[in-house]
């Protein structure tokens, strides 16, 4: 009879070994085209016709990102930046808040306007499209910044849900006891409850950064010239400018890739802490 302890033995190993290898084959198959993108970016047009793709670049040139940042990209990086940042600032915001309401405060119909609110989850974005462009062609705001960013800056359903979970787990002990050191709301919000909840701040701030950074339909849509093409968009005119000549193309990729690898690495250890927590929950 065996007294191998569970979990231990050579069929436990094997299992490990096969976990392992299918997650790093996972691993390998996300990066493989980010890392794929980055050499090509710097490749010359001669070296990445005459060799193999995967051949590593020889000599090392930066001419391609020059010239892209001189047809406009720099341009765009910049508007998309400023784009997310409101965007990200005005969803935190506006987020904290209701998600505080729908979890922390009393009112008539709380539980179902939550619900409600919940459920325009459900609408397709492509239904609203025509009603929105509509909307700011009527108001004059197509082709201008505000167009960019008012219809994704006051808050957002899966981000309220997101913190009013989280807000729902706040020991209500802590905030009681705020109250009756005489805290008001306000007080509560911002020195209580928002300190606790930087890992989900953290993680809702990348996810809102991502989705913002990588929206191309309602930019496409609502802004018809350059001046305020954001990064999505002038990288797709980018394709079709520069038809077969992939080491331009690789390069405005990577400049648009680059800072979202960027903010991950910098935020990872509150998305993971974020990610423990809801598993631990």
């Amino acid at each position: 009879m065996s007294t191998e302890p569970t979990g231990t033995g050579p069929r436990a190993a094997a299992r490990s070994a096969a976990a392992y290898a299918v997650l790093v084959a996972g691993a390998l198959l996300t990066v493989a085209p980010l890392v794929l993108s980055a050499m090509t970016a710097v490749k010359t047009s001669e070296q990445f016709a005459g060799e193999s793709a995967l051949a590593p670049p020889h000599p090392v040139t930066f001419e391609n990102f020059a010239t892209v940042l001189d047809q406009g990209l720099g341009r765009a990086v910049l508007v998309t930046a400023l784009m997310t940042v409101c965007i990200t600032c005005g969803q935190l915001i506006v987020s904290i808040m209701a998600a505080y309401a729908f979890a922390r405060t009393s009112f008539p119909g709380r539980d179902v306007l939550f619900w409600v609110y919940l459920g325009t989850m459900m609408v397709p974005a492509a239904v609203t499209l025509i009603p929105l462009y509509l909307l700011f062609a009527r108001l004059g705001w197509l082709n201008t910044f505000w167009a960019l960013v008012l219809p994704f800056v006051f808050g957002s359903p899966y981000a309220i849900f997101l913190l009013r979970q989280y807000f729902l787990a706040i020991p209500a002990e802590i905030i009681d006891a705020a109250r009756m050191d005489g805290a008001n709301t306000l007080d509560i919000l911002v020195s209580i409850v928002v300190p606790m909840s930087r890992p989900i701040l953290a993680t809702l701030t990348l996810i809102t950064v991502v989705a913002q950074w990588n929206n191309f339909m309602w930019p496409l849509v609502a802004v018809g010239g350059p001046k305020w093409h954001v990064l999505t968009v002038a990288t797709a005119n980018m394709q079709t400018r520069y038809n077969a000549q992939w080491p331009l193309v690789m390069a405005a990729t990577t400049l648009a890739i680059a800072p979202l690898v960027l903010l991950f690495l910098v935020f990872q250890r509150q998305v993971l802490r974020s990610i423990a927590w809801t598993g631990l929950k």
